[in-house]
């Protein structure tokens, strides 16, 4: 059955999914999601709005662009308010918690194979693979990310001075986001073009009918009527839901208790994760080395390389860290116990604040919607990435494929540079194959870790 419109048939929606139907999809696009935000916001897309027509394009976009400007996983947030459209409150929660329980679960299996066996010498190898393959990765991400964003001379200079601010000057991350942020809403005004959002393109085509569609026609979503009461509900239920649990431990253990660190640090990490999980693990990686001491530059590396294999987002890594700060100071309890209770705090203060901005914030999404400031400021944040990212990868290469790395430090500001004399021959040709693999013969990211993988048994056998 159609709609005419405009002498286009438009086909009618199909019936609209049942709570447990809708939860069985969430949970296979869970199980399904590799490769990082992009493949799996295809892969919703695939799912929900080709396939099953339960939102349509142009709904999926706006959603998708609002999830883009908060901080936070943006294919999960995307998740939850598809989910919470559908099916209220309980909808987005059962959408955004199975788009993260499988790989969640998977890299807390990995994090405790990794403490009890990373010594053994087959895995040492096999990690020496990964962790160049992850170095190639990074450098991936770098140009994919700078084709996108980098659409200007303007943008160019951002991404520099987010790199210099980073690299040389080590100014915090949270810095840079808000300096590049401010720099794009004062551009909206002076010179609005350098700074106009690339957007998305959509079809010329009429959507068909889909089931949000036809709930907003018939008035079933009333739920997404933006109201100050409601706001206020919001914020009273999930402030305490997610920072409730950091101040509890603040006062049982105090300040400087190992799980008040964890808690207090990763929920900062959520509200300044703004480009994804490349942008922000350069900071997290200094911070977690060098201020925290909670583990060494390679063990960072090699929990990237587990986060790229399993499913979820990539800033599950941040669990990999809060189990490996934990289990080094368990503070009385089983190191394993305390290395799954501090995995479970990171993933609570890092998921936790991802409901509460789509809960808070969607019903008042159709007011930002061509809001010139604000697209302006993501547009500025985003070239910003680019610079981030390049440091995150300058990070890795000092510590993949040089053994040795020194600060070159004037008035406390300064690069780490390698010692040249200390580079291993071996991880840098393992990191070269793996960008060629990539790059010119477009070759899958897992695929790539794995054969890396592989080579590393080889390899690591031989001197450097």
């Amino acid at each position: 059955m159609s709609i005419a419109t405009a002498d286009k048939a438009v086909p009618v929606a199909p019936a609209a999914p049942t709570f447990a139907e809708a939860a069985g999809v969430w949970a296979k696009i869970g199980l399904l999601s590799f490769g990082g935000p992009a493949g799996q916001i295809a892969l919703m897309h695939k799912e929900l709005v080709e396939e099953r027509r339960w939102i349509g394009e142009q709904r999926f976009l706006h959603a998708l662009n609002y999830c883009m400007l908060l901080p936070g996983p943006e294919a999960q947030q995307l998740a939850i308010y598809i989910g919470w459209l559908l099916h209220r409150t309980a909808g987005g929660l059962v959408a955004g918690i199975l788009f993260i329980l499988p790989g969640a679960a998977v890299m807390l299996g990995l994090s405790i194979l990794y403490v009890l066996y990373r010594q053994v010498a087959l895995v040492e190898a096999l990690f020496f693979g990964v962790k160049a393959a992850v170095l190639a990765v990074v450098v991936e991400a770098v140009l994919r990310i700078g084709r996108r964003a980098l659409r200007n001379q303007m943008m160019v200079v951002v991404a520099a001075a987010a790199f210099v601010g980073l690299a040389v000057l080590r100014i915090p991350f949270p810095l840079i986001v808000l300096a590049a942020g401010l720099c794009g809403w004062i551009g909206s005004r002076r010179a609005p073009g350098l700074f106009a959002s690339a957007g998305h393109s959509g079809s010329a085509e009429p959507d068909a009918e889909a089931v949000v569609d036809r709930m907003f026609e018939r008035g079933e979503l009333a739920h997404a009527d933006p109201s100050w009461r409601r706001a206020a509900r919001v914020l009273a239920l999930w402030l305490p839901v997610w920072l409730g649990p950091v101040v509890l431990l603040w006062l049982a253990a105090g300040p400087a208790a190992i799980w008040t660190q964890i808690g207090g640090f990763f929920s900062l990490m959520a509200v300044v994760t703004f480009g994804g999980a490349y942008a922000v693990l350069a900071y997290v990686a200094q911070a977690a080395v060098d201020s925290f001491g909670w583990l060494a530059p390679g063990e960072m590396v090699d929990g990237l390389g587990l986060a790229e294999t399993t499913p979820g987002p990539l800033i599950l890594v941040l669990q990999f860290v809060g189990f490996l700060a934990a289990h080094r100071a368990p503070g009385g309890l089983d190191p394993l116990l305390a290395g799954c209770l501090g995995a479970l705090l990171t993933v609570w203060v890092t998921f936790a604040p991802c409901f509460l901005w789509i809960f808070l914030g969607a019903p008042y999404v159709e007011a930002l919607r061509g809001n010139r400031a604000i697209s302006a400021a993501l547009s500025a944040i985003t070239a910003a990435v680019v610079g981030v990212v390049l440091n995150l990868a300058l990070w890795f290469a000092l510590h993949v494929v040089f053994r040795e790395a020194r600060t070159f430090d004037i008035l406390g500001i300064g690069p780490d540079l390698p010692v040249l004399g200390t580079i291993d021959w071996r991880a840098a040709i393992l990191a070269a194959a793996a960008l060629i693999a990539m790059l010119r013969f477009r070759i899958g990211m897992i695929p790539t870790l794995a054969a890396c993988a592989l080579a590393g048994i080889g390899l690591g056998q031989l001197p450097a």
